[in-house]
């Protein structure tokens, strides 16, 4: 009771207690979400204590532990292994292959030379790219490159890359692709940053912009007796505005710095998980080995026991209560003394619904639908496909990001070297920020979807075509990730080599004329 309620009292008491009585009125009756989510009058909800904090409370302060957390589930945890790599191999699978498309109409380049000129840049292009030559470690091509660098995105929170310049002998190329793990950017020891300018190995300006990553030279967890030493790496090159990192992260929050690992929403859930399934392990194979225990109501006859055993009999020398089980033996027990049998009631039956129903959950935060998440189809076809498409919404969209982000940003480096060095001819390219952008237009392709019943889809195809819903070259890269052009020119081929050599095809029936004579004279 404030100071005025209490002068109320003691003049009015009956208007005292009005007042006190509508006051609480009024914390009952909350309006909107606080009559809901925010409310805290409900029972339900008395309980939920949260705190707001900003990114760096709730995310930066935590990416490391995360990662840690992240890794070790993918290195333990078979659900967390398979759900990443089926991510990997979707959206990346063998490499996503370049597909150079120019803005032709606005460069005044025919379709003939728009096609030698993307024709040529591939083959240059392919020439880096297949070489382990533009790894700077020189391990692996471009395109392996890309899994390992999503692996470690999906792994860690965050994967970058450098672009460094190395020369190199039988190689007209000098970019190199240098990954860096995650944990390497962080904040150099013994730097004070009261103003929050460096998170977590990021350096931003004033107006947030991210102008420098601070990468270690050996990881900070490492047992190297090497001493550690940090070097500061601007985001962009100061004169020439060339990219020198490639940070692949997928922000949750505006002002976030550092990527959170994809298993983050499930991490407790995969753990305890895994933990379970363990246990079940465990008990499956204890049940198996037969365990009985022999009970008495004497420690002497225990004791006893313990010494006539022989060595061999026993599983543990140093522990005499560890009896092996014989094959047909018997033996007559003392007095007092019993046998019990351990029945576990393992296998447990109802392990394998627990477990779709926990993998249904994670499925849902994962945007993975249980089916694919544990590579089990046994529904319908529509359930089935309905399920592999709502995946395929999820792996288009990090297939374009990953393109986006890492794939598009190196061929334009490569690009911009290949056109300084005199080996592709693109004028304007270097002076005018436009007609650089219409010689870099490309499509970035990778595997195919699959599909379930391979007739229905390609009817389904046929369809899209015919009704103009669709073109012939998107359904050949939905269908088998080819190109059509290439396709269509070597059927070409095909054809005119089959008339020459007197197969050709009777477009009425759908078979060719040797057939069909054939199956005249048969009949």
């Amino acid at each position: 009771m404030n100071l005025i309620d209490k002068v109320f009292a003691a003049i009015s008491p009956q208007t005292a207690l009005k007042r006190t009585r509508a006051r609480n009125t009024l914390n009952i009756l909350n309006q909107g979400y606080g009559n809901h989510g925010a409310s805290t009058q409900k029972k339900s909800l008395m309980g939920w204590q949260t705190r707001a904090g900003s990114v760096k409370e709730d995310i930066e302060n935590n990416v490391q532990k995360l990662g840690e957390r992240s890794r070790d589930l993918y290195m333990g945890a078979p659900l967390a292994t398979g759900a990443l790599k089926t991510m990997r191999t979707n959206v990346i699978g063998s490499g996503l292959r370049l597909n150079a498309q120019i803005d032709y109409e606005y460069l005044g380049l025919s379709e003939e030379e728009a096609d030698q000129w993307e024709t040529k840049v591939e083959r240059e292009f392919a020439l880096w790219a297949d070489s382990n030559h533009c790894d700077a470690q020189r391990m692996n091509n471009f395109y392996e490159l890309q899994k390992l660098a999503f692996l470690s995105f999906l792994m860690s929170g965050d994967c970058f890359g450098l672009l460094p310049v190395i020369p190199r002998e039988g190689m007209p190329y000098d970019l190199r692709v240098q990954l860096i793990e995650a944990d390497r950017v962080c904040n150099p020891d013994q730097t004070l940053n009261f103003d929050n300018k460096i998170v977590n190995g990021v350096e931003i300006n004033k107006q947030g912009e991210v102008i420098a990553y601070h990468i270690a030279n050996h990881h900070p967890h490492s047992t190297l007796l090497k001493k550690n030493e940090w070097n500061r790496v601007a985001k962009y090159g100061d004169k020439t505005g060339r990219t020198n990192v490639i940070h692949l992260m997928e922000a949750e929050r505006p002002e976030q710095r550092r990527g959170v690992p994809i298993l983050a929403p499930v991490m407790e859930s995969m753990k305890q998980l895994s933990r379970y399934t363990d246990a079940e392990l465990m008990a499956a194979v204890i049940s198996g080995m037969y365990t009985v225990f022999i009970t008495t109501e004497s420690p002497q006859l225990a004791n006893q026991l313990a010494n006539t055993l022989n060595i061999e009999d026993q599983i543990d020398e140093d522990d005499d209560s560890t009896i092996e089980l014989g094959n047909g033996v018997v033996n007559f027990l003392e007095e007092n003394e019993k046998v019990h049998d351990s029945n576990p009631g393992r296998p447990n039956v109802a392990f394998d619904g627990f477990v779709t129903s926990i993998c249904r959950q994670m499925g849902a935060a994962l945007e993975i639908p249980y089916e694919i998440l544990l590579k089990h189809f046994t529904a319908s076809y529509s359930a089935s496909r309905g399920a592999l498409l709502e995946a395929w919404k999820m792996f288009r969209m990090r297939r374009d990001w990953m393109a986006r982000d890492f794939c598009q940003p190196i061929y334009e480096e490569f690009l911009a070297e290949a056109i300084a060095k005199g080996r592709i001819y693109a004028p304007g390219f270097l002076s005018d920020p436009l007609v650089r952008k219409a010689y870099c237009g490309a499509e970035w392709n990778g595997p195919s979807q699959g599909q379930i019943d391979p007739l229905k889809e390609v009817n389904a195809a046929e369809k899209r075509v015919e009704n103009g819903f669709s073109t012939r070259a998107r359904e050949t890269v939905e269908l088998t990730g080819g190109d059509w052009f290439k396709n269509h020119r070597l059927r070409v081929k095909e054809e005119n080599m089959r008339k020459e050599d007197g197969l050709t095809i009777d477009k009425t029936v759908g078979k060719d004329s040797t057939s069909k004579q054939r199956e005249e004279e048969e009949e």
